[in-house]
């Protein structure tokens, strides 16, 4: 869906159907046909409340009144799922070309996510699909913001980073027998011959041992897939401030190895890669968006399968940094991988971190899918992050590293173990494990195992989330502004 800003009135535009928010208390400004839209709200079939849609027809056009709810309670987030309730609606009427009426007095954060929840909203995941057919027409061809002063910033922020978590999402829902470690550096490869400041550097098996990525690479040695260690760095002319390290989890498909998991829903595996999914995306849009910011990033991708290479617990790694793990449990492979690419990302230059991973499930049972989990070390760049969270409706809970949490990582035959056998604190023990590889540097840990998939917010219902990606972009814009 192509999104664009026009300060024509909708009746001068050519879209097929009209959507206007109804505020608490307020009257239709803009209305048509001698009053027809606030008729509709006067007989009490158009309703202020959030998520509540009627239709109308009037002036030769369709008319979605949209419950925006109080004014002064229109977040960012509130306006995305105001805009996936009317683009549900819209698909319903087969509508193909949507124009949304901005209220007046609307920040450009408020018209960037109108666009950010419509096109969220109209994603669709339909490659193995034998028919295009879809009973209710598809989503609309193309998405006009109608406002009186010129929102063409906003509309392209919210366009980019709208379609660069669908990006993220189609890497997501790709069946783990295509989206292999190498078709995810492929990826990256070609984010970054799209764009004159960005370059990626990709390393397999042979390069991963040979910078003496143990951790990693014991990881990896269970597949007969290639893994892949991606690094982008993004240098535009004229950027200051610290570099900024992005690192993400990238397990394409994680069985477990051999302290293998259950049957039910191993399927849904295939998501243990959204933090790198998210991390490449996010890179490839401030790219496309010209960020002033210096950025590393790096992801490790892999599978995690058993076999007769595979890692057995008991073993012990030696990380790039030289700190030596002891494996409890196979199924505790992200922090493993994770350990090497934080490494890696401090050796090419990141002066601040944040690392995103489907990390733990017990972070699920803490939070949810209303909260990604954040642990880091220090307090100002993690409200830095937590901030950015906010701004983009990916939400973000503090929890606490403590030194207790840091003994119960201890190895009995090496420095550190990779699990914890009792089961206390699963979140923040893994991210004790993950501190001892950021040393000084600024570093903010996102568990997002409850919200990388199956999120259940309107525009972002089923399947990947692309959780993170927005999250990133907005943290890179408030780098560059700072």
């Amino acid at each position: 869906m192509e999104a664009r800003s026009t300060t024509e009135a909708p009746v001068a535009t050519a879209a097929d159907t009209v959507a206007v928010g109804v505020f608490e208390g307020e009257d239709v400004v803009h209305d048509v046909d001698d009053g027809a839209l606030q008729a509709l709200v006067d007989s009490g079939e158009a309703k202020p409340a959030l998520r509540r849609v009627a239709v109308t027809h009037a002036a030769g056009r369709r008319w979605l009144l949209v419950g925006l709810g109080a004014r002064a309670e229109l977040t960012p987030e509130r306006a995305r799922v105001a805009a996936a309730v009317a683009l549900g609606r819209a698909r319903e009427l087969s509508t193909r070309s949507l124009c949304w009426e901005l209220p007046h007095h609307m920040s450009g954060e408020q018209a960037a996510a109108f666009v950010e929840g419509t096109l969220l909203a109209a994603y669709e995941y339909r490659a193995y699909k034998s028919s295009a057919d879809d009973e209710d027409g598809g989503p609309p061809a193309e998405l006009l913001l109608s406002a009186h002063d010129d929102v063409s910033g906003p509309v392209h922020l919210g366009s980019v980073a709208a379609e660069a978590a669908n990006a993220a999402r189609d890497l997501q829902n790709a069946p783990a027998n295509e989206l292999t470690p190498t078709r995810l550096a492929a990826r990256a490869e070609e984010l970054a011959a799209a764009h004159a400041n960005l370059r990626a550097d990709v390393r397999d098996r042979a390069g991963i041992e040979a910078a003496g990525m143990g951790a990693f690479a014991g990881v990896a040695r269970g597949s007969h897939e290639e893994p892949r260690l991606i690094t982008l760095h993004y240098e535009p002319p004229g950027a200051g401030g610290p570099v900024l390290g992005l690192v993400g989890k990238a397990v394409t498909f994680d069985s477990g190895g051999i302290s293998i998991k259950p049957g039910a829903k191993m399927a849904a595996m295939k998501f243990d890669m959204s933090g790198g999914a998210a991390v490449i995306e996010a890179v490839g849009a401030i790219a496309r968006l010209e960020l002033p910011v210096r950025i590393v990033a790096v992801v490790g991708a892999t599978e995690n399968l058993p076999s007769g290479h595979a890692l057995k617990p008991g073993d012990i790694l030696r990380a790039s940094t030289g700190t030596t793990i002891e494996v409890i449990n196979t199924d505790a492979e992200g922090r493993l991988v994770l350990a090497d690419c934080l490494a890696h990302a401090i050796s090419e230059g990141a002066e601040r971190l944040v690392d995103l991973a489907t990390l733990t499930g017990a972070i699920i049972s803490a939070l949810g899918s209303t909260y990604a989990g954040l642990i880091g070390t220090d307090d100002e760049w993690c409200a830095e992050v937590a901030a950015a969270g906010e701004r983009t409706g990916e939400l973000l809970w503090r929890l606490p590293l403590h030194p207790e949490f840091a003994e119960l990582i201890k190895g009995r035959y090496a420095d550190i173990a990779n699990a914890v056998e009792n089961r206390k604190a699963g979140s923040v023990t893994a991210a004790e494990f993950l501190k001892r590889f950021v040393g000084d540097v600024p570093w903010a840990h996102l568990d997002i195992a409850g919200v990388s998939d199956d999120l259940g917010r309107p525009y972002a219902a089923k399947g990947g989330s692309g959780f993170g990606v927005r999250l990133l972009i907005d943290l890179a814009r408030a780098q560059a502004a700072a």
